[in-house]
């Protein structure tokens, strides 16, 4: 891991910009901890860190304040890394679908997602063996966010993720749901019950799907991006529980 920035922000978090190969990342760590502290993989979509820093570094404030390190890094074809004409051209063809009003077809969710989970997590996986490897994180791990795809493959491959934090907006390939029936840890998942591209029925089969014994459903009215405090603060909860 080569940091290629650090500082510290204002309520006692140390921030770290880094790279592992061509791949950036942030790595934020609560200062005040005398011992090596659980770790949280925030995850996001595929819009990129620029866009997606302030979210990030606020749920990264929020989790140091209850004793947790966290770090994410750049999906494949996003922000400054090379481009990726085919996740692009599925890009395309969703918004075409969604601007018409026409069902977006299977071919085109499987286009843009499975690729990405594909390349994605083995890079996340490579990156958790970094983080654990530095002396002020200890684990265990857990994953908030993101696209749901990557945590649900994540949950199934990564035996060194005990807990996930799930956000049910992003489109999922039938696939998935195969995947989603071999999860086993504990799962918070969040549902935005108006979220204008998200469909709400297959949000509810999938979390029907998953295999957990242990698993919750919040659900909020409101679109996308209108999450509420207390979202975070039940998910913070969450992974208090699971991870301390």
């Amino acid at each position: 891991m080569h940091v290629t920035s650090e500082q510290r922000l204002d309520d006692g978090v140390l921030e770290r910009a880094f790279t592992l190969g061509e791949i950036p990342g942030f790595l934020w760590t609560p200062e005040s901890a005398s011992a090596p502290v659980p770790l949280i993989l925030l995850g996001h979509p595929a819009l990129g860190l620029g866009r997606m820093y302030p979210r990030l570094a606020a749920r990264a404030r929020h989790s140091a304040e209850a004793g947790f390190a966290t770090a994410t890094i750049e999906l494949p074809g996003s922000g400054d890394r090379p481009g990726w004409p085919a996740l692009d051209q599925a890009r395309t063809d969703l918004r075409r679908a969604m601007q018409a009003g026409r069902p977006v077809p299977d071919e085109t969710v499987d286009a843009l997602i499975l690729p990405l989970v594909d390349r994605a997590v083995p890079e996340w996986q490579a990156a958790l063996d970094v983080f654990l490897s530095l002396p002020e994180i200890g684990g265990p791990v857990g994953y908030s966010g993101g696209v749901i795809s990557i945590g649900v493959r994540l949950a199934v491959v990564e035996p060194r993720i005990r807990a996930a934090g799930l956000f049910a907006g992003s489109l999922v390939p039938r696939v998935m749901f195969e995947e989603a029936r071999q999860v086993t840890i504990p799962l918070h998942v969040l549902l935005q019950w108006d979220d204008e591209g998200n469909d709400r029925q297959a949000s509810l089969d999938l979390f029907d799907a998953f295999g957990s014994k242990e698993k919750s459903l919040h659900a909020n009215m409101g679109g996308h991006t209108g999450v509420p405090q207390h979202a975070g603060d039940s998910a913070a909860q969450f992974f208090t529980r699971h991870l301390k």
